[in-house]
């Protein structure tokens, strides 16, 4: 039995009847997960349903007083590098590195040496990062072959790093097995990006060379031997909200640690090359339904979001994200960091590092 109160506003009130019915269903829905219930399915494909550039604000208020209540006012801050670029052997239809549909404008390198790396690393340590994510192209090392020795070149920097900088190695080189993911650990690796990119009803219109349940896969070996997952998508590829929905679901149900949030920035020759960037008020309002579905975890504004949401950039920090990534893409470029701090402390938001869920206490 549902309720009364628990359910939206009719769309029989009127304007003024709505937005007051709506604010106080969205202040009750967001007060009993803050309580530590769990929003439901078919809840989140109500707030889907709330429309209007007005409305989409009162979500994000409510999905912003969840933030606070759970996560604090600390913004993770991450950068990244790409240490291999291009030639890859996936056709992951955003990806502007595929070997299946090349940009002639994409850069094309082998694995960067380890004082390239370090140097970056210094750097992101100086703009205000406190984790520094290694990101290589490719399946991942799971299908290296035994005489390739760049997963122990890339094992050896991480070591380096440690030893060298006060910044928290990451990385994302694909797949890996459980050996690897136990090796990643001893090494001092703490976090992992691996994302699912989508629902895994949607996944193979966006990829078809590997699998949604293979990188379900290897999130899964990384958290067994300990290792925080971080753990998104891309929103505005052409997915349902639906979708949009069930990948939020998925990673509550991994139990993600991170959650990156991409804003499709489509690239020139991909088969997403094409597609329509994502209407900000449709990107708040993701940020927002993901915030009230996972309450605790680290979300995070990731590529995209200068392209997408311009001059809104600021909504996206009052619609649930407590996360960014500052700095360089790993094909396109991001705002100056110093901007970044300007925006949190314009917030009264500060930068550093977040808690993962279980860890915050107000």
């Amino acid at each position: 039995m549902v309720l009364a109160s628990s359910r939206p506003p009719s769309p029989s009130h009127s304007p003024a009847d709505r937005h007051g019915t709506l604010q106080a269903w969205l202040t009750g829905l967001s007060q009993r997960i803050i309580d530590g219930d769990c929003l439901t399915r078919e809840e989140a494909l109500q707030l889907a349903a709330i429309e209007g550039e007005e409305n989409i604000l009162l979500l994000c208020e409510a999905a912003n007083r969840i933030r606070e209540a759970c996560c604090g006012n600390v913004v993770d801050l991450c950068s990244i590098i790409n240490v291999k670029s291009g030639n890859c052997s996936e056709n992951c239809g955003f990806c502007s590195q595929s070997s299946h549909h090349p940009d002639p404008n994409s850069p094309i390198y082998g694995l960067k040496t380890e004082a390239e790396i370090l140097a970056q690393a210094r750097a992101a340590a100086a703009a205000g990062a406190k984790r520094f994510c290694l990101v290589s192209q490719g399946r991942g090392p799971k299908y290296h072959s035994p005489k390739d020795r760049e997963f122990e070149q890339i094992l050896a920097t991480v070591r380096q790093i440690i030893q060298e900088t006060n910044i928290k190695p990451c990385c994302a080189l694909g797949e890996v097995t459980p050996e690897q993911a136990q090796q990643l650990k001893e090494a001092g690796v703490t976090r992992y990006n691996h994302n699912l990119e989508a629902s895994a009803t949607y996944y193979d219109k966006i990829v078809t060379t590997h699998t949604w349940q293979d990188r379900v896969d290897t999130v899964k070996n990384l958290k067994a031997a300990g290792i925080q997952a971080c753990t998104g998508g891309i929103l505005g590829m052409g997915e349902s909200w639906e979708d949009r929905i069930d990948l939020a679901l998925a990673l509550r149900e991994l139990e993600v640690e991170s959650v990156p949030l991409n804003l499709l920035n489509p690239r020139p020759g991909t088969p997403l090359g094409e597609q329509q960037k994502l209407n900000p008020y449709d990107a708040l309002k993701a940020i927002a339904i993901f915030r009230f579905i996972l309450p605790q975890q680290i979300i995070r504004y990731a590529g995209g979001r200068e392209a997408v949401m311009g001059e809104l950039q600021d909504l996206g920090l009052k619609a649930g994200i407590n996360a960014m990534l500052v700095g360089h893409y790993l094909t396109t470029l991001g705002q100056p960091p110093e901007q970044d701090q300007q925006l949190l402390a314009s917030l009264g938001l500060e930068g550093g590092e977040a808690p993962v869920p279980g860890e915050y206490q107000s």
